[in-house]
């Protein structure tokens, strides 16, 4: 599988959720870091891929905005996600990983002007991931679970980690209750997981016609215990995951590589 690209973008909320990138990056070479709208845009290359990396911070108008940028201001062809979500259809373990076939704002609400989950104006609801780079990040995700399978199943026993393809929601909320997990479930039974930033990213995405693609490590299961769960996992693991995974995934891909970076 190959989709050429000049320069990729990859996006997490928190520092935690983009593991060792950002080192690696500087261990590779030359390093340009430039800021934007409060944000700081690393450019270089990333196990040998032309990347822009940055902290999108929390919520969809940060993503909207830092998603505009990479697009508009460093000319990306392509955004990867990474971070953490919650679990929402109940086999969605803890540990497991997500990746978003589709992607959708489960709290916007426009009726009865508009349906329920349409975005006013564009007449859908559901945004697509790009198919090539979610069958890449498949392929990573697939190969950090077999190499870490002793220890994945060490710390979580009965039920090692699995990987899920499928719907992600978004929303400007941490869903931390279960009568909330349990409206999600109601309202989105195939609704997989439960985050802040990747259905704005999508929409974006959409419109500018550039490819996208949001992998998450499910932190918790959305209910009453999810702060607690994903303080934890975001702490212990979230780096661990991220950069396994992303590391796997730059590897295998398939991009130019007579790109002069940073620039």
């Amino acid at each position: 599988m190959t989709m050429r690209v000049n320069r990729l973008g990859i996006m997490a909320a928190l520092p935690q959720e983009l593991g060792d990138l950002i080192e690696s990056m500087h261990a590779a070479g030359e390093v340009r870091t430039e800021t934007i709208g409060r944000r700081e845009y690393h450019l270089g290359l990333a196990h040998g891929v032309p990347c822009v990396v940055t902290l999108a911070r929390v919520g969809k108008v940060a993503a909207a905005a830092t998603a505009s940028a990479l697009i508009h201001v460093f000319g990306v062809d392509a955004i990867v996600f990474t971070g953490v979500a919650g679990g929402v259809r109940a086999d969605v373990r803890v540990g497991d990983i997500v990746i978003g076939e589709t992607l959708m704002q489960h709290d916007l609400d426009a009726s009865p002007l508009f349906p329920r989950f349409e975005v006013p104006l564009l007449g859908m609801a559901r945004f697509p991931g790009d198919a090539t780079l979610n069958a890449a990040l498949a392929n990573a995700c697939s190969a950090f679970l077999a190499d870490e399978h002793a220890a994945l199943e060490s710390r979580f026993g009965v039920h090692p980690p699995r990987l899920h393809r499928g719907l992600i929601v978004s929303g400007d909320r941490f869903v931390s209750s279960h009568d909330e997990v349990n409206a999600l479930r109601a309202a989105l039974p195939d609704a997989l997981a439960v985050e802040m930033e990747g259905a704005a990213l999508a929409q974006v995405c959409f419109e500018h016609g550039v490819r996208c693609a949001v992998v998450r490590t499910v932190s918790d299961t959305a209910d009453a215990d999810a702060p607690e769960s994903f303080l934890e996992f975001l702490h212990a693991l979230g780096g661990a995951y991220s950069s396994g995974i992303l590391r796997r995934f730059l590897a295998a891909w398939a991009f130019p590589r007579d790109v002069n970076l940073p620039s």
